[in-house]
């Protein structure tokens, strides 16, 4: 049975001008309007002239030069390393099951660690022990951080604690195969991983929540939204992934449904 209830939006949306990624992974949306695209259609009919379709109107249609990763969007194993589970073929995104991709939901609130923390599986732990859950296979586990109120700032992409390998094996050795976060990154923002590797020379540091995916394989949800809308559990995600053949990663509408 399909569930009902109400829907909670936790997807940003794909927009220009909107500081939701790096300057090398800006989005671009070419906006064709009804008026401009009347020639469009009278080509492809010969003896069309654009001011016979009703109003002298064509369709409105968008040209986008977008990442897999830009909006909201699940990383499929492949994004982090060519393998995973001890040497086994990474998944790409159009390999994963779709059944981890609609599952309960639960959600672990950091919004008080500051931005750059690597999240410990002790702090999991902790909040897991706060909101009185124990996981089960195939829940999906989403972080609602500091960087859910600064989404459309300067400043997001820098905001926000992040999940390190600890933390990640930690979830998916419990049988979670689907994390998220409300976060540019699952890892820490680079610019404070920047820094600590500048002060220590640990190259083990730079992305080492997402290559966790090396030893265990599991997608995470970045960018979601609205997540302070959301009860900590009782509640169904449903995340599938756009089916991109040999794909690091699909775009997803993200969405929570309560009970009604």
């Amino acid at each position: 049975m399909m569930p009902t209830g109400r829907l909670v939006d936790l997807s940003i949306p794909l927009e220009n001008d909107v500081p939701a990624d790096p300057p090398f992974q800006k989005v671009r949306i070419d906006y064709r309007t009804h008026e401009g695209t009347a020639k469009d259609i009278a080509a492809a009919f010969p003896g069309l002239k654009p001011e016979q379709l009703p109003d002298a109107m064509g369709w409105a249609v968008e040209l986008a030069t977008i990442s897999t990763h830009n909006g909201t969007h699940v990383d499929a194993p492949w994004h982090y390393h060519p393998t995973q589970d001890g040497g086994a073929p990474a998944l790409k995104i159009d390999e994963c099951p779709l059944e981890w991709f609609l599952q309960p939901g639960v959600k672990l609130d950091f919004r008080h660690l500051p931005d750059g923390h690597v999240v410990t599986p002790a702090e999991i732990d902790a909040e897991l022990e706060r909101i009185d859950h124990r996981l089960s296979p195939l829940d999906i586990v989403i972080a609602n951080t500091r960087a859910g109120s600064r989404y459309g700032q300067a400043d997001y992409i820098d905001s926000g604690c992040g999940f390190g390998r600890e933390a990640t094996l930690h979830l998916v050795r419990q049988g979670i195969k689907v994390v998220g976060t409300d976060g540019w990154s699952w890892d820490a923002p680079f610019s404070h991983t920047a820094r600590r590797f500048a002060e220590t020379g640990d190259a083990s540091l730079i992305w080492e929540g997402h290559k966790a995916g090396r030893e265990a394989g599991y997608c995470q949800i970045e960018k979601l939204h609205n997540l302070e809308a959301l009860p900590a559990t009782g509640f169904m995600v449903s995340c599938l992934p756009v089916k991109v053949r040999n794909g690091s990663a699909g775009w997803t509408r993200a969405v929570a449904i309560l009970p009604a």
